[in-house]
């Protein structure tokens, strides 16, 4: 069986990296044979090479090299690139992994190839259309053939537009499947939504065993665990607006006189701050780091007395981790993490301001696993999933 998966930014691959993972572990009998796509959408070092490194990922057999363009212009070029690539290579899936560009451009050739077509981490809604990750993931759902996941409430979501509700495997396979690949028949025009549960929690399972990253990281920076909270700002709808990314830093500063304040910035979010003047402010008030690797982030999630964040990915991890977690939008996609230690501040500097101060350091009580995400195994069903699947 052949599999193309199609990524371009950060948190795909850390969800690509525990598919290929369960890939690999399928063996002979299951003759997976996955070429990767990378569109080039994270096209740095700290955003794209040191990830695949760090997390064991193939180098990808393509690089299409595609960044710094508007929505049009990027999404046209890779997913001509994609066409062609795909026409050639002719998979029997295509596999996308979250809510940008790439994945739109991934969905949108494969659907026009007739080539089928799952999505990792489908139905996943905010209902903010003004966010270009929500109309990326309703498009990339909508051309799918396969819908895996990660919550309850994604694959309510997915029902509610009409979707056919799968099984719910996160706790494991009916017992007839034994170890065989899960046989699951999908009628086309009929696109299936199954609830496998979430990647990014068998990547923290999987990352936390391996145990490779010691307290180097808080000592370099001179953290004490616990002490110190830490910031990531990377969405449009908080870089692009001149008054709500002022009021985010302007937080961040006056919460760094309480304690030390750790931001890997954004190179999109840098780039805001030196054109509106702050930059130089913000890396005297703040210990402004680039983005880090995987395991370096890990370190630094888990020993944080408070994160602060409006990344889908890091709002989980903070759950896994179950440290609390300030969610800088008006909405969260993640809704299920709402009431276990994390809260939303769509306010100006002053309400995040006490509400971080509210929250640093109360660690919630919470047991994440195997809770709605599963049970750490969603790369092994999705990966049974693709291998037994036929479309009818």
């Amino acid at each position: 069986m052949k599999v193309v998966s199609v990524v371009g930014a950060r948190p795909q691959f850390i969800k690509l990296a525990v598919v290929s993972r369960a890939m690999a572990a399928a063996g002979d009998e299951a003759q997976i044979a996955e070429t990767i796509i990378h569109t080039g959408q994270h096209f740095d070092p700290e955003m794209s090479e040191v990830f695949f490194d760090e997390l064991g990922i193939p180098q990808p057999h393509y690089n299409l090299g595609v960044a710094s363009l508007g929505h049009g212009a990027m999404t046209g070029r890779m997913l001509q690139a994609i066409e062609e690539l795909l026409v050639e290579l002719a998979p029997d899936w295509v596999v996308v992994y979250g809510d940008t560009n790439s994945t739109l451009a991934g969905a949108l050739a494969a659907a026009k190839l007739q080539i089928p077509l799952a999505h990792v981490e489908a139905g996943v809604r905010s209902f903010n259309r003004a966010m270009p990750e929500e109309i990326n993931r309703v498009l990339a759902d909508h051309a799918c053939d396969l819908l895996l996941c990660p919550s309850p409430t994604a694959r309510d979501n997915l029902q509610a537009e009409g979707f056919t509700p799968g099984p719910d495997l996160r706790a494991g396979w009916p017992a007839q499947a034994g170890a065989e690949p899960y046989r699951q028949d999908i009628r086309r025009n009929h696109p299936l939504a199954v609830l496998v549960g979430d990647v990014m929690y068998d990547a923290a399972l999987y990352h936390a065993e391996r145990g490779r990253h010691a307290s180097r990281m808080l000592a370099a920076l001179g953290l004490e665990p616990g002490g110190y909270c830490l910031a990531t700002v990377h969405r449009q709808e908080n870089t692009d607006q001149p008054g709500r990314l002022s009021d985010i830093f302007t937080a961040l500063a006056e919460l760094a006189d309480d304690h030390p304040v750790v931001t890997p910035l954004h190179p999109r979010t840098r780039a805001r701050l030196a054109a509106a003047g702050r930059l130089a402010e913000v890396q005297k008030r703040l210990r402004v780091i680039d983005p880090v690797g995987y395991g370096d982030m890990a370190v630094l999630e888990k020993n944080a007395g408070l994160i602060i964040t409006d990344s889908g990915g890091v709002q989980r991890e903070a759950f896994f981790y179950a440290r609390p977690c300030l969610t800088l939008r008006r909405e969260t996609e993640w809704v299920e993490l709402l009431g276990a230690g994390h809260v939303l501040a769509p306010g100006g500097a002053k309400a995040i301001v006490e509400s971080a101060r509210r929250m640093f350091g109360r660690r919630p009580e919470v047991d994440p696993g195997p809770g709605p995400y599963g049970d750490g195994t969603a790369g092994e069903k999705i990966v049974r999933l693709l291998v037994g699947a036929r479309l009818v």
